[in-house]
């Protein structure tokens, strides 16, 4: 079993556009009746938060980074590989052929890919919306604690001060 956890790799798959989330379900339920699970270990539909305006409000909304596309962790095998390409709305795997072809770790990191949980990345020096908490409003990344998920966003505040405010990571958005 931990031979093939070892051997494991992300690998994008290709499904009709709007059934990501039926894909990942369908995958997940397969592999659990199949007692699957020390060889298709993780199954993730990336996504990252938005800000849109609806009724002169700004709202956060989670829009998929990769519409079509599910993303598996596994060791691939005839197995794996029969199990996956037969679910209901996948049309293939990305690759030549039916070569699929594993994501490199450079990859998988800069999608922010830590387990099904995609983390926002964000860059020193951004500006971002702030958008929840007591103070709201666009602002400046200072600093990045990614161990922790916190930034300093550097406000202006208090008749045009420059202040720096600790914030989580889920308080603030990208401004797109």
């Amino acid at each position: 079993m931990a031979e093939e956890v070892k051997e494991a790799k992300w690998y994008a798959v290709h499904t009709y556009s709007g059934y990501e989330n039926k894909v990942k379900a369908n995958i997940e339920k397969s592999v659990d009746n199949r007692g699957m699970q020390d060889q298709i270990l993780e199954v993730a539909v990336p996504m990252e938060d938005c800000i849109e305006e609806r009724n002169g409000r700004q709202v956060v909304v989670q829009r998929k980074i990769f519409p079509g596309y599910v993303l598996v962790k596994m060791a691939m095998n005839e197995n794996t590989w029969y199990v996956v390409r037969n679910i209901r709305g996948v049309t293939g795997f990305v690759g030549p052929g039916s070569d699929p072809v594993p994501l490199s770790d450079e990859e998988i990191d800069r999608l922010g890919i830590h387990g099904t949980v995609r983390k926002v990345r964000f860059e020193v020096g951004e500006s971002v919306n702030v958008i929840d908490g007591p103070i709201t409003g666009v602002g400046r990344i200072t600093s990045i604690d990614e161990a922790t998920e916190t930034v300093i966003v550097s406000l202006t505040l208090f008749g045009g001060q420059e202040t720096p405010v600790e914030l989580n990571f889920r308080q603030i958005a990208k401004i797109s």
